[in-house]
């Protein structure tokens, strides 16, 4: 039974762990969008070639092969199973343009399901740089208040050393004559 005719849902947190981050960028590599969507990474790749107009350098990249080297540490597998060349990293807007030139009932409901989740994450990256925006700004009170409470400290440390050593005050007035 197939997962495009049974409607099963791909679970969200088996996407999210195929996306990467390679050259400050989050991309999705031929191979694993080849088994979301059903396809062998050759026929995803010919696709592609065929209609390589849609897919400027923004959209999709060749990995060199240290950034393959590097991505093979962090999955933490010894080989990719006999990869002769180096995958194509797509960004988000090259998985949507896959969507145009993959037509199957399955590619079309996991493209949608990957916009989703970029959109999430990018959701969540926003809503992250916003609460440490929060905190650095409360920081920052924290230590304009910190000098504060320094200076209050100051200023009572010297009133105490003035009470405990008055200066003798010039007396004004009649003044007697013993």
């Amino acid at each position: 039974m197939s997962v495009e005719n049974t409607g099963i849902r791909i679970p969200d947190e088996h996407i999210i762990d195929k996306i990467y981050q390679i050259r400050n960028l989050k991309v999705m590599l031929d191979r694993d969008l080849a088994i979301l969507y059903g396809v062998t990474t050759g026929n995803l790749n010919k696709s592609v070639k065929r209609n390589i107009k849609r897919f400027p350098d923004d959209f999709m990249f060749q990995l060199n092969e240290d950034e393959f080297k590097i991505l093979l540490f962090q999955i933490g597998i010894a080989s990719w199973g006999g990869t002769r060349v180096l995958p194509y990293a797509f960004t988000e807007q090259g998985v949507a343009m896959l969507s145009g030139i993959l037509n199957s009932d399955r590619a079309i409901r996991v493209n949608v399901q990957i916009m989703r989740i970029f959109t999430r994450i990018r959701q969540i990256f926003t809503d992250t740089l916003s609460l440490k925006l929060e905190i650095e700004e409360i920081k920052k009170k924290l230590k304009n208040q910190d000098k504060n409470i320094e200076l209050v400290f100051s200023y009572l440390d010297e009133l105490i050393s003035r009470q405990e050593n008055p200066t003798p005050r010039k007396r004004i007035g009649y003044k007697s004559n013993n």
